[in-house]
């Protein structure tokens, strides 16, 4: 009997700690593109809320872009999901799609 409870009590552990990734997926936040500057890898971003950088209300704000192909084809008025994090003191995108 208490080798059914090990191997119950293994399997039960897969499974937790075997958890789909989409758990662990970042948070992406809700933005309007209000300019795009892709010579100077940069966005501007009207956004909600960011509260893991501090940022407590909705803003706008200009981002710098880590990967300048996140900006291909994206135009001024679309509306965004994107990710942020402070990255050499700067607030930087570092993932971008577009809502849908």
């Amino acid at each position: 009997m208490s080798l059914r409870l090990l191997f119950t009590s293994a399997a039960i552990a897969c499974l937790v700690f075997a958890a789909p990734a989409s758990c662990f997926a970042a948070q992406l936040f809700h933005g309007e593109v209000r300019a795009v500057d892709a010579a100077q890898g940069k966005i501007t971003l009207k956004h909600e809320p960011i509260r893991k950088l501090d940022m407590e209300e909705g803003m706008t704000m200009v981002y710098r872009i880590k990967e300048p192909s996140l900006l291909q084809g994206v135009v001024p008025g679309e509306h965004v999901l994107f990710d942020a994090e402070k990255v050499d003191g700067r607030f930087t995108v570092t993932h971008l799609e577009k809502a849908k």
